[in-house]
C-alpha cells in the first residue's frame, strides 16, 4: 500500500545485501534505504472467536488463533486503534472498559498472561487507576503504545465531565481526532442520544475529510482511488461532490464498493470474486 517493496527488500537483506545496494523495484532508480513518505497510521487487529472451538486455551502465543482480521487507517495511532476495535469486535465502541471482569485478580491475570481479552484488560486497568509504568511491568508492552491508549482513557474521563450542551467544538474535534465514535461520545456525555451528538457535531462544524494514501511513496504522483476518512485534517485530498460521492474525475462515472466487519479466514476467494464480478 505504501509503494515500498517490503517483502522484496527483506528477502534481499536476508541474503546478505545492504540497503544502499538494493534497488527499489517500484521506481527502478532509487535505492531501498529511503524512508517511505507516509502521513497515516495503519492498525492490523485480530478477530477472536475462541468460544467456537472446544478445548482451546484462551492464552495467546506464537500459534495462529484468530479467525480473521481488520485493517484500520487513521492519521494517528489512537484514531486507527479505536476504528479497528469497532470493526473487529461487534458491540465494542472503542478502547474503553467492559463489565467482563469479576475482580482485580481477573484483570491482573490477563495483563500478565495474554488472552483474547487483553485489550479489555488494558482498558479496565486504566479505569481502576493503574499507571503506564505498572501496566508495562505486568504486560511487557512497549510504553509508547500504552501512553497512546492512556491518552484515549484520559480524554474519555474528561468527556464524562461534559454534557451535550457544554461540550465545545474544540473538545468535540479532539474526541473525533482520537477515534471516538458519536455513540462513544454520547455515552461519555452521560447517555445522550448518538443521533443528537451527530447533529450537534455537524452544527459545531466538526466534519471528516477524505485523505488519499500515497501508494507510490512520493516517488511518483499517485492516482489510485485508495481513500480513507479522518478528522485529522482541514481539507480533502480528493474533490467532494455535494451528493457526498468522492471521485477522481467528476466527468467519469464511478462506483463505490462498501465493506465492513472482519476479513475472516476462508473468505478471500468469495470476497474477491463476489466484489469484483458484479462491477461493470
Amino acid at each position: 500500500a505504501t509503494g515500498y517493496p517490503l517483502a522484496y527488500v527483506a528477502a534481499r537483506l536476508a541474503m546478505g545485501e545492504n540497503l544502499p545496494s538494493v534497488r527499489n523495484s517500484v521506481t527502478k532508480t532509487t535505492t531501498a534505504c529511503f524512508e517511505p513518505s507516509m502521513d497515516y497510521c495503519v492498525v492490523k487487529f485480530p478477530r477472536w472467536d475462541l468460544n467456537k472451538f472446544k478445548g482451546v486455551s484462551a492464552g495467546l502465543g506464537s500459534a495462529m488463533k484468530s479467525v480473521g482480521e481488520v485493517m484500520s487507517i487513521g492519521r494517528n495511532f489512537q484514531e486507527a486503534m479505536q476504528k479497528a476495535i469497532r470493526m473487529a469486535a461487534p458491540g465494542m465502541l472503542g478502547f474503553q472498559p467492559l463489565t467482563t471482569f469479576e475482580s482485580d485478580e481477573a484483570i491482573n491475570a490477563v495483563l500478565s498472561n495474554a488472552t483474547d481479552q487483553r485489550v479489555d484488560a488494558l482498558a479496565a486497568a486504566f479505569e481502576r487507576g493503574d499507571s503506564v509504568a505498572s501496566i508495562e511491568a505486568a504486560t511487557k508492552i512497549n510504553p509508547w503504545f500504552l501512553c497512546k491508549l492512556h491518552t484515549i482513557h484520559l480524554l474519555r474521563k474528561h468527556l464524562q465531565k461534559r454534557t451535550l450542551q457544554t461540550i465545545t467544538a474544540e473538545e468535540m474535534l479532539l474526541a473525533k481526532q482520537q477515534g471516538f465514535s458519536d455513540k462513544q461520545i454520547a455515552i461519555a456525555l452521560g447517555g445522550a442520544d448518538d443521533v443528537a451528538v451527530r447533529r450537534h457535531r455537524k452544527e459545531l462544524g466538526v466534519l471528516p475529510v477524505v485523505k488519499q494514501i500515497d501508494t507510490l511513496a512520493a516517488e511518483f504522483p499517485a492516482q489510485t482511488n485508495y481513500l480513507y476518512m479522518t478528522y485529522n485534517g482541514t481539507m480533502s485530498d480528493q474533490p467532494v461532490r455535494k451528493s457526498g460521492v468522492f471521485r477522481l474525475n467528476h466527468e467519469a462515472p464511478s462506483t463505490m464498493v462498501l465493506g465492513c466487519g472482519a476479513y475472516r479466514i476462508g473468505s478471500p476467494g468469495g470476497v474477491d470474486w463476489g466484489g469484483g464480478s458484479w462491477l461493470p
